[in-house]
């Protein structure tokens, strides 16, 4: 049986039970990079193999999903999101059924702690990849995890004179030796259909500008013969490092004849760079998440005459882990220009220039107390594509309560603040279509950070959280600093809402422990039909009913179709009484809605 229904805003409570605290264990989402992730199945798999082993203290990282407001998130490379598809996201909302998975697994080893702390453990072998690990009482009675660490094959399995089916790559939960109240495999709880809902954009603001000069804005902080290191210059005040120098161009030179363009080459052990020659962008490179140091080469402007080059050096977090990483460093290593008459210059030992971050950051113009320091420039159309550019901007706060991201998809890369709290990096930096992403995770077999990537060729970071907290009635000031372009009128706040729910419960499939194991573990001989619990986000009720079968479906989530075997009355009976039903019981099937029952025959969905 299959359901798929919508939520509307309906002023109706309902409490959420959260369990534990802080992710599960993946590797760091970088810019530019595709998302990592972990099925539930495999997620509560290893967490039940570790209890089934004797372990004790088991911890997630993290178990809430956070974000790494400012220049906090280290590296390098890392994303300002720092939520790694955990079972509570960033924005506080439980993402299901990673969630409801997990708290139902937690439930069911809860109802085992008695004979986990107190029983003896016995190993049973059941097959090549499968074993039961029994933990008994001094009265006799026990609990039992088995498990089948095939990761192709579904194995049955004798236990005690009776048969159980384990899927492959999974664990088995029996409280009392006996039923089984849970399997790492078989997901019951709902699956949330969650989205950023854009807003209004914001091209009908009054914004102010004010543009950067690329290269020294005050006094240089040093002049030195050669390069520095970027951190232990800036000693991580700022992302922002001036290097610039200046060449002098013969009006003889073969390359202005001709119309042809000399090359700039420069070397970095990173991270990013961004390119001025006569305060014009030359263009742009970075390193990425595995790889920091990087190269820039490509055709440059020069005139006759004296020439400005102007290499904005920048940091994107500092390196966290590895050997003598502390050593590590960033910036400038090579700089050279072909096409010379002479051929190639080095300019690495000229003389070069310094300065340390920005002009609106050192004045805090992105605070109300820094504002009136530089000259903005009022305008109903705020430039685009526009380099080294700080835009400003009085907003309302979104409607209503849910919460917010501010959706940066069509700026380059940068820093965004409101009311003087720094939102943090954002960089809507495009991962690869060469990766190797998967439509759908196969949960079984070892887990490796690489194994179920998604999102190739889009956005690594497309929203940005913004707390509501930060929000006034009234006169928000949100800032930005571009570095080197973007279109600010197609900014939105967008606010995460859950959209549908999706749910599927078949003959196989394990309820919740009753809690009366919990207290006693009297309850072994009980009968447990097999339920799935639809639970609507606070205040709000089902508005539709999308899809309904019961039968054979197939598909996932938001793309589910009918399978060979079908009820035709599936979804009048649902869409009927969505209002009223609490809820529809078919053999051992139970789909629980909102507030009352209705009975079915033997094998038959509805009356």
């Amino acid at each position: 049986m299959v359901v798929t229904v919508t939520p509307m805003q309906v002023f109706v409570k309902f409490d959420i039970n959260y369990s534990m605290s802080a992710k599960e264990a993946s590797p760091f989402k970088t810019f530019g990079a595709p998302d990592p992730h972990r099925p539930a199945e495999d997620v509560a798999f290893s967490v039940a193999r570790f209890f089934q082993k004797g372990g004790s203290v088991h911890n997630y990282y993290m178990y809430h999903g956070g974000t790494n407001f400012g220049r906090t998130s280290g590296g390098p490379f890392i994303t300002t999101s720092y939520d790694y598809e955990a079972p509570i996201d960033e924005y506080g909302l439980p993402r299901n059924p990673k969630w409801g998975h997990l708290k139902e697994l937690h439930q069911s080893i809860k109802a085992c702690e008695h004979f986990l702390l107190n029983g003896e453990p016995t190993n049973i072998s059941l097959g090549p990849n499968q074993e039961a690990d029994v933990y008994t009482d001094s009265s006799g009675a026990c609990a039992a995890f088995i498990s089948n660490t095939d990761d192709k094959n579904d194995k049955t399995i004798e236990f005690r004179n009776s048969s159980y089916h384990l899927p492959a790559w999974s664990v088995s939960i029996l409280p009392d030796c006996k039923n089984v109240v849970f399997n790492t495999a078989k997901v019951g709880t709902q699956t949330a259909v969650v989205e950023m809902v854009p807003g209004e954009d914001l091209n009908t603001l009054k914004w102010e500008v004010f543009v950067e000069k690329a290269g020294i804005w005050d006094q240089a902080d040093f002049v030195k013969n050669g390069f520095v290191d970027h951190i232990n210059t800036t000693k991580d005040t700022t992302d922002y490092l001036w290097y610039t120098t200046s060449i002098y161009v013969d009006e003889n030179e073969g390359f202005l004849k001709k119309g042809s363009q000399p090359v700039l080459l420069v070397e970095s052990k990173g991270h990013a760079l961004h390119a001025f020659v006569n305060q014009e962008l030359q263009g742009s490179a970075s390193g990425n998440g595995t790889h920091s140091p990087y190269k820039f080469k490509k055709p440059i402007s020069l005139k006759a005459g004296k020439n400005e080059i102007a290499l904005l050096s920048m940091t994107v977090g500092l390196q966290n882990a590895g050997s003598f990483y502390e050593w590590v460093g960033a910036g400038l290593t090579n700089v050279e220009i072909s096409g010379f008459n002479n051929g190639t210059v080095n300019l690495s030992n000229s003389t070069w220039t310094y300065k340390i971050g920005l002009q609106g950051e050192h004045l805090g113009i992105y605070k109300e107390d820094g504002m009136t320091k530089v000259n903005w420039i009022a305008t109903s159309r705020p430039p685009k594509k526009q380099p080294l550019t700080w835009y400003k901007a009085v907003i309302d706060p979104p409607p209503g309560d849910k919460p917010v991201g501010l959706d940066m998809l069509h700026m380059g890369k940068g820093l965004a603040w409101l009311n003087g709290e720094e939102i943090g990096r954002y960089w809507p930096r495009k991962s690869s279509t060469l990766q190797k992403c998967v439509h759908e995770c196969d949960y079984r077999g070892k887990f490796m950070p690489d194994k179920c990537f998604t999102g190739c060729g889009e956005p690594t970071q497309r929203w940005y959280h913004v707390p509501r907290s930060w929000f006034k009635p009234s006169g928000n000031i949100l800032v930005i600093f571009e570095e080197k372009g973007g279109d600010p009128s197609k900014i939105t706040f967008s606010r995460r809402k859950t959209n549908g729910l999706c749910a599927l419960v078949a003959e196989d499939h394990l309820s919740f422990i009753p809690e009366s194991w919990q207290k006693d573990g009297s309850e072994s001989n009980r009968t447990i039909n097999p339920s799935v619990h639809l639970k609507c986000p606070e205040n709000t009720l089902i508005s539709a009913v999308k899809f309904a079968s019961f039968g054979t479906p197939t598909g996932r989530c938001g793309s589910y179709s009918k399978g060979e075997c079908h009820d035709p009355d599936s979804s009048s009976l649902i869409e009927k009484n969505r209002d009223v039903i609490s809820f529809v019981k078919f053999q051992k099937f139970i789909v629980n809605f909102t507030a009352r029952y209705l009975n079915c025959q033997e094998h038959t969905f509805g009356e």
